[in-house]
């Protein structure tokens, strides 16, 4: 069924029509850039939506939840490696509404005894599935990295904008930790299977807990494919670290989960994600 998260009827008819018994909460909007000109639809749509979600899964006696969460949640932290224990303190919209649907489920579990929610702060997901068939198909100028160098590749933009060369870092380009999708799913499928024998109400992070820079990944992405990425200089954007990645030891400690891809193979899964695409056109 195919709906609005904001729309309570849609959501009520899903419950009473599927045997449920765990929600992955993916539903919601994710442009940091957005979100700061569009506050307010933001909050709409992924607080007043977790919400109405929330409600539904009560009524319907749905006690265990998978939150798609963000490591915006960290923001203007003065470290670079962040844990689950760090102050929360979000620079931006996006990151904020993240957080405060976190403390809406947490909150809602210490309430409701027998409700289960495990709130997944995702780094920077980056592949496809190796077969091409599922990934993303970005319209527009993307704000994230990895599909922005895919427009470029397809010749759908002429020019990837770096946005910064000039950060503390060994190229001076930003850091991140980018994770393979493919790992980003079976860390969900770890959190669904622990919430099967345990009762937890918990952040964890998924990434891998290693920075690659911007440079690095036009590099790693021109190997693969063959394809000369070009390339220029702009001013930083508002908002943007030098350098964060996770500290993945709780997840392998709670979850029984590591991410076991790197960048090459990400860069290789988006190339014949590429591939089908161009092929299907």
């Amino acid at each position: 069924m195919k709906g609005s998260i904001l729309n309570q009827e849609v959501l009520r008819n899903i419950f009473l029509s599927q045997k449920i018994d765990t929600v992955i909460h993916f539903a919601g909007l994710k442009s940091v850039s957005e979100s700061e000109t569009n506050p307010l639809k933001y909050y709409e749509v992924n607080v007043s939506g977790s919400v109405q979600l929330l409600k539904e899964m009560e009524r319907a006696k749905v006690s265990r939840l998978v939150f798609s969460s963000s490591a915006t949640v960290y923001g203007g932290n003065a470290a670079t490696k962040y844990d689950e224990g760090m102050d929360l303190i979000p620079i931006n919209v996006y990151g904020h509404t993240k957080l405060t649907i976190e403390k809406i489920c947490m909150q809602f579990a210490a309430a409701n005894y027998g409700f289960s929610v495990i709130n997944l702060r995702y780094f920077n997901p980056v592949g496809a599935h190796e077969s091409g068939l599922i990934g993303e198909d970005p319209r527009g100028v993307p704000n994230n990295l990895m599909p922005y160098i895919a427009q470029v590749a397809l010749g759908d933009l002429d020019m990837l904008s770096v946005y910064g060369d000039d950060y503390p870092t060994p190229d001076g380009t930003c850091l991140r930790d980018y994770i393979h999708v493919k790992d980003l799913a079976l860390g969900h499928l770890s959190a669904i299977q622990k919430l099967e024998k345990h009762m937890a109400s918990i952040a964890i992070n998924l990434g891998t807990g290693t920075p690659h820079s911007v440079f690095e990944m036009i590099e790693c992405f021109e190997k693969v494919s063959g394809i000369k990425i070009p390339y220029k200089v702009v001013g930083r954007r508002k908002g943007d670290l030098a350098e964060y990645y996770a500290d993945p030891t709780l997840a392998s400690e709670f979850l029984n989960w590591k991410a076991n891809h790197d960048i090459k193979k990400m860069c290789e899964d988006v190339w014949n994600r590429l591939l089908y695409l161009k092929g299907s056109a």
